[in-house]
């Protein structure tokens, strides 16, 4: 079962998200609505520095598609950010934990790659600010070799520890 409503899909990424940050001891909120750069805010009650989360919630079992992305993701690489990539596949759901370095990387390789890809019939692929997040390209991208995500597959101890 895949969930329609996109608004739903969203909040429900999110709230998983918190959900298995709180399970895990670590004071976490969604930040408010419209917030530039972060869905969840993360406050470590150890002294660690806080954190922020873009979380990125895809809904159906088509594993292949990835999530969305934009061109403005290419350029957010601060060290406290992460992205929570959540896959809701009816009862099986999983969340990558990367860091937005990471991330910045992949998308902006994976772009740049298929700009210099030829399509179907040999032409030249038009610029868009559309992007797209993927554990399997169909393209070589040297940054992200099939299943470079797996690593990510509930790594919360980036955050937790």
């Amino acid at each position: 079962m895949s969930i329609k409503d996109k608004n739903l899909v969203g909040a429900a990424g999110e709230h998983l998200v918190l959900s298995r940050l709180l399970s895990k001891g670590v004071l976490a909120a969604q930040a408010p609505r419209g917030a530039r750069k972060a869905d969840v805010l993360v406050n470590h009650l150890d002294g660690k520095p806080p954190c922020l989360i873009q979380v990125k919630t895809r809904s159906g079992s088509n594993s292949t598609s990835g999530w969305h992305m934009g061109e403005k993701h290419e350029v957010i690489k601060d060290k406290d950010m992460f992205y929570c990539f959540v896959s809701l596949d009816g009862a099986d759901t999983s969340v990558y934990v990367v860091p937005a370095v990471k991330v910045a990387q992949v998308v902006k390789d994976s772009h740049d790659t298929w700009l210099r890809t030829p399509g179907v019939k040999g032409q030249k692929h038009n610029d868009s600010k559309m992007r797209f997040i993927k554990n399997e390209y169909r393209l070589k991208i040297k940054s992200a070799p099939t299943g470079w995500m797996d690593k990510y597959l509930e790594a919360w101890e980036q955050i937790t520890s």
